[in-house]
């Protein structure tokens, strides 16, 4: 059965309307959904230990009676990383080390400096204890375990506690070893909401942490809203993003598993094509219907591209980089010959993967950078995780003596203009008494 993928052309009347149409989605929070959590979280935050238990052994069919039960030792993350085939465990340790090296170039220094007498600055120190929480079960993601976990060590971040699911008591060696790699403090496994509300408001075994990043399902998704604000979260992320732009002279297949790539993760995911070659175009469409019986998650990949993809054709390169602006993607493939002299026309894009021979893929594993990225147009006003994230900073001020008259008479004016009086007096005390 062919694919029913959108065929748009920046030329048709209706271009923009079908446009905006195909880029719709609202990140809502389902209401049945919400009073669960809401649920969870008020039991965890009054009931602590007893609940994280009661609902773990319910949602993951375990038979714990203790919370130190679920807590994994180091030993355990070792042995996960030993019983690894060694080129699992090579690739994981050589993906560790790229996005390390990357990182630490991101390091915030503090900074301080004199005007006239007195001293102003910013002194940046790490987060106290960060939270990280990681799908579990049969699921796999190593990858986000490096990605969330090395930033933050790079940071500086004190204790990074990892929160992960074991339903069935299925564990993923995968996923311990990385956090081993990543030299992760502590590992609870627990999972859902119940697990986000215990990183938020501590119980009596898992201490309270100063900010939760990771991905989860729409329940993980929905506690981290609720509890925003007691602790700082990453991102409430929406549903995976490609977009690729390409001159015609790429590989046509390569173009296609780069849609599949992201295709493949659900049926929300979007994949989209920009070209200005017609005769191209009809060559992905051709691809993408003799390479999906080839793919195990075909039903998945399918759904993805009838329900949110699309191959537009635009009329040249410049206006592909003005479209790509307002969608503004998580991931930006620039399949063109000499890409990189077209970098200066991108300004919306969560990650941008630069030449025919950089598919998405490098960046989701090992190339460097991180993979948690803005969807849903928020790269608009939003980055990249990256070691930032695990830092913060404080203003630095010291008024000199000589500078007291100055700085007060400034304060002292706006002050009453604003009808602060004590604020007036504060700085007027400064320089009058």
């Amino acid at each position: 059965m062919m694919v029913q993928i959108a065929q748009l052309n920046s030329t048709d009347a209706d271009f923009q309307q079908s446009l905006d149409k195909l880029l719709a989605f609202e990140n809502a929070q389902d209401d049945a959904i919400d009073v669960t959590v809401a649920k969870i979280l008020a039991d965890v935050r009054s009931l602590k230990n007893s609940a994280l238990i009661e609902y773990t052994n319910r949602f993951d069919r375990l038979s714990v009676n203790a919370a130190q039960d679920l807590e994994l030792t180091h030993d355990d993350l070792q042995r996960a990383l030993t019983a690894l085939p060694i080129e699992q465990r090579t690739a994981l340790q050589q993906a560790a080390d790229r996005i390390r090296n990357y990182h630490e170039k991101q390091l915030l220094a503090s900074w301080q400096y004199q005007d006239g007498n007195s001293l102003l600055g910013q002194k940046v120190t790490p987060l106290d204890r960060v939270g990280l929480y990681v799908p579990g079960g049969k699921a796999s993601y190593p990858s986000s375990v490096l990605m969330n976990a090395i930033p933050a060590k790079v940071a500086g971040v004190k204790e990074l506690i990892m929160v992960v699911p074991t339903p069935d008591r299925e564990r993923n060696d995968m996923v311990l070893a990385a956090a081993a790699i990543s030299q992760v403090d502590r590992v609870f496994t627990i999972g859902g909401a119940q697990a986000i509300g215990a990183l938020a408001y501590g119980t009596e075994t898992i201490p309270q942490v100063d900010k939760i990043v990771g991905p989860g399902n729409a329940y993980v998704a929905a506690a981290k809203r609720r509890v925003f604000g007691v602790v700082g979260i990453d991102m409430v992320a929406g549903p995976s993003e490609i977009l690729v732009i390409c001159d015609g002279k790429t590989n046509p297949d390569w173009i296609v598993m780069d849609l599949f790539s992201q295709a493949e993760h659900d049926e929300m995911a979007q994949s989209i094509l920009l070209c200005p070659d017609q005769a191209f175009l009809q060559q992905v469409m051709q691809g993408i219907q003799r390479l999906l019986p080839e793919m195990p998650r075909q039903q998945i990949i399918r759904a993805s591209l009838e329900n949110r993809g699309a191959l537009i054709q635009v009329q040249n390169l410049d206006e592909a980089c003005e479209i790509s602006n307002k969608i503004a993607p998580e991931h930006l493939e620039l399949s063109i010959d000499q890409a990189e002299k077209w970098l200066d026309k991108i300004h919306h894009a969560g990650a941008i993967f630069i030449g025919k021979n950089t598919c998405e893929a490098f960046g989701d594993y090992c190339a460097g950078p991180n993979h948690v990225l803005p969807t849903s147009r928020t790269a608009r006003f939003s980055s990249p995780l990256g070691v930032y994230d695990f830092q913060k900073r404080s203003s630095l001020i010291q008024i000199g003596l000589q500078d007291t008259a100055k700085l007060g008479g400034i304060a002292s004016i706006l002050a009453h203009g604003e009808g602060l009086q004590a604020h007036a007096r504060s700085a007027e005390y400064r320089f009058k008494d």
